[in-house]
Formats: C-alpha cells, structure tokens, sequence
C-alpha cells in the first residue's frame, strides 16, 4: 500500500475542488443543440463538402432492453473476424517483429471454419539483411491454417507500429477474403470495416504518408476494396463493430466553427464523448440516476471525416482500382450507447449495404438486438474475439520461442523487469 488513507482523502478533496469549478449542467443543452443544428450536414470551416450527414431522417432512437432482446434474429447466421496480434517485439540483433492471426467464428457454431487460421508474421531490419519475404501462403494444420512472412518497408521510425498494422491487417483481411463465401446473412468485422491504422498514414508525417504509396500497404487495402465488392456482388451485408471508438472529427469540425463564430468551446474530447452526453438518460444528476432500461441510438450517418476520407468518392483508397462507383466504399456508421454499462459503439458499414432503408433498418435492429442481449458486442463478435486473442502468457511464451530461434534476446526495458509477473 503506497498511498494512506490521508492521501486518499487529499486526493478526493483536489477532486472535489476541480468539480466544484467545472459546470456540466450546460453540455447535455450544447450536446442537443449540436445534434439539432451542426450535423445536417457537418462541413468543414470554409463551406466545404460534407463530413457527416444523415441517411435518411436525423432522429434518436431508444428499445427497451427486454423487448428488444427477445425478437427473432433479422439474420438467420452471422459470422464474425478478429485479428490478434503479440504486440511488436524489438531484439538486440535490430529485427522487430509482430505475428498477427486472423480467425472467423460463426453463430451458429461451424467448428471447421473456427479451426481455420491465416498467420502473418511481420518483420523490420534496418539494416540490407535479407529477410524470407513470401507472396504465397504456406498451408500447415492439415490445410485449416496458413502463413505467411512479410518484410516491412524501412523506415527512420514507428517501425514498431508498421510491423502491427501490416500484421493485423493483412491477417484479417486476407483471412475474410479467403472465407468470405461462407458468409451467408451477415458479417461483422472486429472493429472498423477499413484499416484505419494504415489510411491515418497518409495524414501523418512525410515518412509515414511516403510508406502509405509503397506497395504492401497498398496490397493489404486492396483486400479490403474486394472485400465489399466480393460481398456486394454476393448481396450479402458487410458490417464492422467498434468497441472503443476513437473518432474525433465530428468534435474537431463544430469546435472550429465555434471559434471561428467566437462561441466558446466544446466540451467533450471525442466524438464518443459527444454521444455519450446525448444519448444518456438521467432522472436526476447523480450516477445511480441513469435510466437502464433502454438502449439508445442514433439514426446512420455517411461519414467522410477523417481516415474515413480515404475510402469515400474524395479519396483515392491508396490509388486501389474501384470496381463500384466510388460512393459505395463510403464508410457509413449509427452510434448504439448501452447505459447497463455506460459504454457507447459505433457500427459501420460501406454504403453500398447501407443506402436502401429497409437493411439499414435490418442491420440496426440486429446490432441492437445483439447488444441487448449479450450486455456486449453481438455473439459472432465475442467468438471471434475469443478465437483470435493471444494471451498475456501466450505472448509471453512466443517472445521466448522467437528469441531462440533467432538466437538474439528481446530488448527489455525497466518496464519488463517491474511488470515481470504480469507479463509471465
């Protein structure tokens, strides 16, 4: 115990001195004015092309947690993708390296497909070393898995965060491509539709933005262009649900036409925040006020701000041949806030599955439906999670099994040794 209990009350008094000096009562009238005035349509400072507007009516929605739970899934089978990775590892002969592997879950339950695994293993060297950079996928486990090594581009920095985001997305989308006809109602992605990780490249610094034009990027993105088009020839509808959404330009936007009308500021830090504060709903202003009953949600939305840009008619998708109009690409997305745990999501979809109303309609009530009743992410989601996840003593174990068969040990810093048991 490092902290007495004296400074745990002095913690609370320097809390309530903060509170007593910030005023909230405000925010959920400036969250609905917002809503109301700002978002039919959004547009940068400057009048130009919309970043956010409405598909269809701009309105709210609530469902009452039983009811809703208990209706008959819109979709009769739906599967779900996650990619988990061990976490880029750096070692003393200069190689970093991440593995990501992609897994599919089905609901119902296809115990074949979730033996299925694509393997990718992703590495940087600074130096000319030669490293076994394969186009082709090997096949192991009696054909259910594959691999494959891919050498990162150099760069000066963020080689760490190249060998993840090379990892995980060419994992998850080469693993979707290869399974995508066993989809038949519905498949929803772990997280975003897009790897955004990659398309935020091009808004980065000069080395990032030069390695989005290099031609591995550009390959894995490709696999999700043919993604949506493999599934909308198909007519079957792609999805991707985002547990911890982090999209700010919605936030970012009205702040600036706050400050160019001299209006002050906006409070919330993301747009997750900014949604939160407007879908919540209290009886009174302490926590044990919040009502539980329902869940609550916005109508869709097109969204072309941000990493978003890059996928809709505005971008280019890293110079990828579209087989659709440019249009159909265009992430689309509804925000669902489950007050049971105070946690809000965002749902997307391109909007070539998203235009016509009656699956819209169709893919909000099955999100909804799912949330209700799992307390969490739909069923096929948490499966795949479930498949897909390293654990702590996983990676742990593959570290050690990597720095032997490199013959170099991992570099560790003052962290490693403080947080050995967690890491064990």
């Amino acid at each position: 115990m490092t902290l007495d209990p004296v400074h745990v009350d002095d913690i609370a008094s320097m809390a309530s001195s903060i509170a007593d000096s910030v005023d909230d009562t405000d925010y959920e009238d400036l969250a609905r004015t917002v809503w109301e005035s700002w978002l039919d349509p959004l547009s940068p400072v400057g009048d130009g092309r919309p970043i956010i507007e409405p598909i269809g009516e701009q309105r709210l929605n609530a469902a009452n947690v039983d009811d809703i739970a208990l209706v008959d899934a819109p979709f009769p089978t739906v599967h779900g993708l996650d990619s988990g990775t061990i976490n880029p590892t750096t070692f003393k002969n200069g190689l970093v390296l991440d593995v990501a592997h992609a897994a599919m879950a089905a609901e119902p339950s296809d115990l074949d497909l979730h033996r299925a695994r694509s393997i990718v293993m992703t590495a940087h060297t600074r130096d000319s070393f030669s490293i076994f950079d394969t186009d082709e996928w090997t096949k192991s486990d009696r054909g259910y898995a594959r691999k494959r090594i891919l050498r990162a581009p150099r760069v000066n920095r963020y080689a760490e965060g190249v060998v993840h985001a090379l990892s995980l997305y060419l994992a998850e989308s080469a693993h979707a491509l290869e399974h995508a006809d066993e989809v038949s109602d519905l498949l929803i992605l772990d997280g975003p539709i897009y790897p955004k990780q990659l398309l935020n490249w091009r808004d980065r610094d000069a080395e990032l933005n030069d390695l989005a034009r290099d031609a591995k990027p550009k390959a894995i993105v490709q696999n999700y262009v043919r993604l949506v088009e493999r599934f909308a020839e198909r007519d079957v509808p792609l999805a991707g649900f985002v547990k911890n959404p982090g999209a700010k330009h919605i936030v970012r936007t009205v702040q600036n036409h706050f400050r160019e009308n001299e209006s002050g500021d906006v409070p919330w830090v993301d747009d997750a925040s900014f949604f939160v504060r407007l879908l919540e709903r209290r009886d009174g202003p302490d926590a044990d006020d919040r009502r539980t009953e329902s869940l609550t949600f916005t109508n869709w939305f097109i969204s072309r701000g941000g990493s978003d840009r890059q996928m809709s008619a505005d971008g280019d998708a890293f110079g990828v041949e579209r087989k659709l109009d440019p249009e159909a690409y265009t992430v689309t997305f509804f925000v669902l806030y489950d007050p049971r745990t105070d946690v809000c999501y965002r749902v997307e979809a391109p909007y070539v599955f998203t235009k016509d109303e009656e699956r819209r309609e169709k893919l909000m009530r099955h999100m909804v439906r799912d949330v209700a009743a799992t307390r969490g992410p739909p069923l096929a989601v948490e499966k795949a999670d479930e498949l897909a996840r390293v654990s702590v003593g996983e990676k742990a174990a593959l570290r050690r099994k990597l720095a032997e068969k490199l013959g170099s040990d991992q570099m560790k810093s003052y962290d490693n040794v403080r947080w050995v048991d967690a890491d064990e």
